[in-house]
């Protein structure tokens, strides 16, 4: 280990099997670079980052940043484009409501339920697996690479926080359901609605309130179960709800009474958003399916859990003990869709995750259809870098393997005890040296200076975006540091 200045000491690289610790890669330290420098350094240098110089921060500092990033960078990192999506689907709705109660809007006079169930239509969609796969699959098929920059980045940021859509719009579907109901109430007497209607139109507000409730921040974080499991039944339940009201509503005739006509019913525009609600919400549980696979437990700490069957970079899975409970959902980790097996790791954090290492089962449900996260839209760049920590790499591995054009940053501690040989074994065949770099913060003994890294392979690698995969406190750090330094970054959201 060599030092090259006081207050940041480096680590340098050179053979995998000289420092066991530090499995890795990168270039000759191009802190000192410019841009130019850098890529005529790329050019002349076949091996690009073979021989990076790590920049590490003295023993027992957990940071070089003397100062909190400005007011400015901290909003911007709060308010993020899935606040701004709620922001502004619930704004539009609420004027929308505000209009219709000054009989200002006549559609929704006599349309509201259908506002209000295409409301839900879409947050049902921006949730729904099915959805989402191929729509991040026909964006990036036609973007690819060629758009310019500010629109990929654009596009990945709407698609990654494409839940504030969801949350946004459920919101405002439940709030024209409200408007709906009391608008019956306040007409029934004219238009002899039946108390029936009424009844079911109250009923099927309240389950819904009582699902939206469940999701809750505070709710979905510190009672995950109460969390999935009232949202999920109480869903739902309000579904065939909402189907009795619709049929109840659209079958009501001029004198108040009820026609048993069909086709008035189909022709509606309730029916089918409902119908849509209906197919988005059966869709994914026809994929549960019921597999074989193998546990390894390299450490108390992490459980590796492979399955049958290769998987294309940028999918993530979900998986349960149950047919319908607690499903927890991971990254996965695969050599390609020819490798025949791909792997997830759970890291311990609580009692479902910790019963697969203390009671590892033979078999688990999983939904067959992948879903896309976050990485599948790395095809959309050039080039990019992947920085993670700890069981993080479960979400980005896959992309560092299969893509050649991505640059892998794994920091963690006592990294190949905790996660055994299989990820390593991986790493060291499928990406060469000069695309990766694995810090062991503990027997490195100190932490490597990650800003400073970052931006050093940011500018060697010519990327033009970061992944990052981290805990809540180290996402919210790189985000800041990015944004800072005009990096492109994107981190995990925690909003569901």
């Amino acid at each position: 280990m060599s030092t090259s200045q006081k207050t940041t000491p480096t680590v340098s690289i050179h053979d995998v099997s000289e420092t066991p610790s530090f499995v890795g890669s990168a270039a000759s330290s191009v802190r000192n670079m410019d841009i130019e420098k850098t890529e005529d350094y790329l050019e002349n240098d076949a091996q690009g980052l073979t021989h990076y110089v790590v920049p590490v921060l003295e023993k027992g500092v957990k940071t070089v940043r003397k100062e909190p990033p400005s007011a400015f960078i901290r909003f911007r990192i709060w308010y993020n484009p899935y606040r701004m999506l709620f922001t502004l689907t619930f704004l539009i709705n609420m004027i929308g409501i505000l209009l219709a109660c000054l009989h200002k809007f006549p559609y929704a006079e006599h349309h509201g339920a259908a506002i209000a169930l295409g409301n839900l239509v879409a947050a049902v969609a921006s949730r729904n697996e099915f959805f989402l796969r191929y729509l991040f699959w026909v964006v990036v098929k036609i973007f690819q690479k060629w758009s310019p920059l500010w629109l990929r980045i654009s596009i990945t940021a709407f698609l990654q926080h494409i839940g504030g859509i969801h949350s946004g719009c459920a919101t405002s579907g439940i709030a024209w359901f409200i408007f709906i109901v009391v608008r019956a109430f306040q007409n029934h007497a004219i238009q002899n609605t039946p108390k029936v209607i009424l009844a079911w139109g109250i009923i099927a507000t309240v389950i819904t309130v009582v699902a939206a409730i469940a999701a809750a921040p505070w709710i979905r974080h510190n009672h995950h179960n109460v969390f999935e499991r009232l949202h999920r039944f109480a869903g739902w339940t309000s579904v065939i709800f909402v189907w009795i009201y619709v049929c109840l509503s659209d079958s009501l005739n001029a004198e108040g009474g009820f026609t048993s006509n069909g086709r008035r019913l189909v022709l509606s525009q309730e029916f089918w958003f409902t119908l849509f609600i209906s197919i988005l919400v059966v869709v994914p549980w026809v994929t549960v399916r019921k597999v074989p696979v193998e546990i390894t437990t390299p450490s108390p700490r992490v459980a590796i859990i492979k399955f049958e069957r290769g998987i294309q970079q940028g999918l993530l899975g979900r998986i349960s003990r149950s047919a319908v409970m607690e499903y927890h959902g991971f990254g996965i980790i695969s050599e390609g869709i020819e490798s025949g097996c791909h792997y997830m790791i759970a890291g311990v954090q609580g009692d479902w995750t910790k019963g697969l290492v203390n009671d590892p089962p033979t078999h688990l449900y999983t939904r067959q259809l992948k879903f896309a996260g976050l990485p599948y839209l790395a095809h959309l760049y050039r080039r990019g870098i992947a920085i993670c920590t700890g069981s993080g790499i479960g979400a980005v591995l896959s992309t560092c393997v299969q893509l050649d054009n991505w640059f892998l940053i794994w920091i963690g501690s006592d990294m190949e005890k905790t996660f055994g040989p299989v990820l390593f074994d991986m790493i060291q065949r499928r990406i060469p040296k000069e695309r990766y770099i694995l810090f062991d913060t503990k027997k490195e003994g100190r932490r490597p200076d990650t800003m400073k890294m970052l931006k050093d392979i940011y500018v060697a690698f010519n990327a033009e975006v970061v992944v990052i995969t981290s805990n809540p406190k180290g996402n919210a750090e790189l985000m800041e540091g990015c944004k800072e330094n005009g990096m492109h970054s994107f981190g995990p959201l925690w909003d569901s």
